[in-house]
């Protein structure tokens, strides 16, 4: 299985909440305008995913659908709550053990430090490996089987900044 697991675009600043729950703050412009030539730069490198799971998160629902429209696989979006911030890295491991075994490849759209905390425990074991995922970064693993625990290879793990300039 080859897992792609994804950051959320640029999102507005918590502190131009007011009275907007945490869950609801959306993409910048800017933030779907890098989106959008991060996702151009995954089509570029010849992507695809069988299942594009996001969090409930508007941020991260936006930047899956940016990437579902570029790649032209808006059906196989699915929202899993196991993805929303603060959910325990183990829900969603759980959420994708439970995911049919022909499913090859997957994107998952979240948040930090969710992410990288997934990461660390598929790839290491443990909670310490220490991953820095901007807002846009895009990391690939291949696993065997999923678990929770080390059964992970990272294989590469690449900038927003990098991924836009691939034509």
């Amino acid at each position: 299985m080859e897992l792609y697991v994804l950051r959320h675009g640029i999102a507005q600043p918590r502190e131009a909440l007011c009275s907007m729950k945490d869950s609801d703050r959306a993409l910048t412009k800017e933030g779907a305008q890098k989106m959008r030539r991060i996702a151009k730069g995954m089509k570029a490198l010849g992507l695809s995913f069988d299942a594009i799971l996001t969090s409930p998160f508007r941020r991260a629902k936006q930047t899956a659908n940016i990437v579902a429209e570029t790649l032209r696989l808006k059906k196989r979006m699915e929202i899993v709550a196991a993805l929303a911030a603060g959910e325990r890295t183990k829900s969603l491991i759980e959420a994708l053990e439970n995911f049919p075994k022909n499913v090859e490849r997957i994107l998952i759209v979240g948040h930090e430090p969710d992410l990288s905390c997934l990461v660390s425990r598929l790839v290491t074991g443990g909670p310490n490996l220490a991953v820095n995922f901007k807002k846009g970064a895009l990391c690939k693993l291949t696993l065997n089987s999923i678990r929770h625990g080390r059964c992970a290879i990272l294989e590469w793990l690449l900038a927003p900044g990098q991924l836009a300039r691939i034509r």
